[in-house]
């Protein structure tokens, strides 16, 4: 009976840490959503400061498995380098070990006193940044309780034969038991996915003295191993560059750990040296209440060294990750892939892979809208036309599966909780794909309309001059609209409009004038219909064009 109470008494402890560190992570992910936003526009080629952001990244939202999976999606869709995202999973390795400071407090004194704060903001706030403050508090109340009630629960153990039996290899100060414990390490944290999770069970265990510290040390490299699998997961169906980056995150973990491994016995008695206090000191409660710093000191000194050890070698690594992961003579296109489920991305990150895509449609308009002036102004040798007309709709077809990728990933992002500015983003990208699919659309059919009477028949004297002054009107409106979303600038509805509206009134007098010159004799009377076709696309045009700047003034209201 008493082992059946210890299993439900640690599973309900782990539930409850479990549910801590998600309302943790998913409250500080909404509070400093802008702030990380930032903070990764402001990347560069420079390998300290990728090492910055992932460290300053994964301290906001709590959780390297987030920050390894985030850059992973990045390199997926073109925004990140290899060798970028490499000094940024370094530094999400140092960021990480803040969690191990955080449960590394004296649980059972402040896990009710947090929940007891954050109950109520998170509740009864008025606004979504005092609830997410709240949630916060709560997040944290509930790590700490949880890992009490694991640590309560583990102290029978100490004096049960049967398990101590069971762990005494595991016990044992050679390298025998290291390799034990390195191993069970990693397989629990690739079970449980969470290397936080296995780290506050290592600090539960040790603290209800079940384990000694050289075995808690040697877990916690094996966590540092499995930590790396969520990465492997997250590259699976991505590009090469993706599974490159998720290669070296495992790889660089799996190096610095062999390389603590070789130096083990001294690594831990260097801990002991540098942190004050006996980790196998027990106090008045029988609680080991030196060991949780030591484990948590043992945790960062491992992370900080290996990345200031490897950071000047970014390049090499890079080169040797990208020989062992071949692209087979591949030329891969960045496309958006769900790499698994939006809700677990940062919700300011997701929506940043989104923008970018929804700037590579834009670039892909601007080349169809080029194709098709080329065409229409009899730029194209006639033997090229077919050729160029294939083009013109292979664009708008690679339009259309963008905008469908970038609309599936935005409505399941939008399932998670998102602040008042993120859900106006979210709103204004699916505005603006699908506008942008709608403009590619009129542009194919502008250039198929070219297959009904040779364009040099149709387009010839007032009737082309007519149609070119609007097109090129129309294409204006069209740049300078795309330039203010491209540079996030503020949008001028009232301009906005107008400008609409006259080029609106002007695309019925050119369609009025034609059906005049049609009346008089001078154009063949089925010529009336092709060209109010190509006047009513242009029209339509500048209709989704009004309608793009609209979308995008949304993403630039202040929140």
């Amino acid at each position: 009976m008493e082992v059946f109470k210890i299993i439900y008494t640690v599973l309900g402890g782990l539930g409850i840490f479990f549910y801590g560190m998600k309302s943790m992570s998913e409250a500080l992910q909404s509070v400093a959503g802008e702030m990380i936003k930032s903070i990764i526009n402001t990347l560069t080629k420079n390998r300290v400061s990728a090492l910055l952001v992932g460290i300053v990244v994964t301290m906001l939202v709590q959780s390297s498995s987030v920050t390894t999976v985030m850059v992973v999606g990045f390199v997926n869709a073109g925004l990140m380098q290899l060798n970028q995202a490499i000094g940024v999973v370094f530094g999400a390795n140092i960021g990480t070990t803040i969690t191990g400071w955080i449960i590394s407090i004296k649980v059972g004194k402040y896990g009710l006193l947090f929940i007891g704060l954050g109950i109520f903001p998170m509740l009864f706030g008025k606004t979504n940044k005092w609830r997410q403050i709240g949630r916060i508090f709560f997040g944290i109340g509930m790590i700490f309780f949880g890992l009490k009630l694991m640590s309560d629960a583990f102290k029978p153990l100490r004096t049960m034969p049967e398990f101590l039996d069971a762990i005494s290899y595991f016990s044992g100060q050679h390298y025998g038991s290291y390799i034990a414990s390195i191993i069970v390490g990693c397989l629990l944290t690739i079970i449980i996915q969470s290397s936080s999770a296995m780290l506050g069970i290592t600090m539960a265990l040790a603290m209800s003295g079940v384990i000694q510290f050289h075995t808690a040390a040697a877990l916690v490299l094996g966590e540092n191993i499995g930590t790396t699998i969520t990465a492997m997961l997250a590259s699976v169906g991505g590009n090469i560059e993706a599974k490159r980056t998720a290669r070296a995150h495992a790889f660089f973990n799996l190096l610095g750990v062999l390389v603590i491994f070789s130096i083990f016995p001294y690594y831990v008695e260097f801990i002991d040296w540098v942190i004050p206090g006996d980790p196998s000191f027990v106090n008045e409660k029988g609680e080991y209440s030196k060991i949780a710093v030591h484990i948590a000191s043992g945790h960062t000194i491992f992370n900080v060294t290996a990345a200031l050890i490897f950071l000047p070698f970014v390049r090499t690594l890079a080169s040797f990750i990208t020989r062992i992961t071949p692209d087979k003579g591949v030329k891969e296109q960045y496309h958006l892939v769900m790499l698994g489920d939006p809700s677990s991305i940062i919700p300011a990150t997701a929506l940043s892979q989104a923008r970018t895509e929804a700037n590579k449609m834009k670039d892909i308009v601007d080349r169809e809208f080029a194709l098709t002036e080329s065409l229409l102004k009899g730029e194209v040798p006639k033997d090229k036309q077919a050729e160029t007309i294939a083009k013109i709709q292979h664009y708008e077809n690679v339009c259309d599966n963008i905008q469908k990728e970038i609309t599936v990933f935005v409505l399941k992002l939008l399932e998670s909780p998102l602040s008042t500015k993120e859900s106006e983003d979210a709103h204004s990208l699916t505005k603006v794909a699908d506008e942008l699919e709608s403009i590619s659309d009129y542009l194919a059919n502008l250039a198929n309309y070219s297959k009904r009477i040779p364009l040099e028949v149709l387009l010839d004297e007032e009737a082309g001059a007519d149609f070119f002054n609007l097109f090129t009107k129309v294409k204006k409106y069209y740049d300078e609209v795309g330039h203010t979303f491209v540079e996030m600038m503020d949008v001028d509805l009232e301009t906005t409009w107008s400008t609409s509206e006259e080029l609106r009134k002007e695309a019925n007098i050119i369609r009025s004038r034609h059906l005049e010159r049609v009346g008089e004799g001078r154009y063949e009377p089925m010529t009336a219909l092709t060209y109010s076709d190509l006047i009513v696309s242009l029209r339509k045009i500048r209709s989704h064009t009004q309608n793009f700047a609209e979308g995008h003034y949304r993403a630039t209201l202040p929140s």
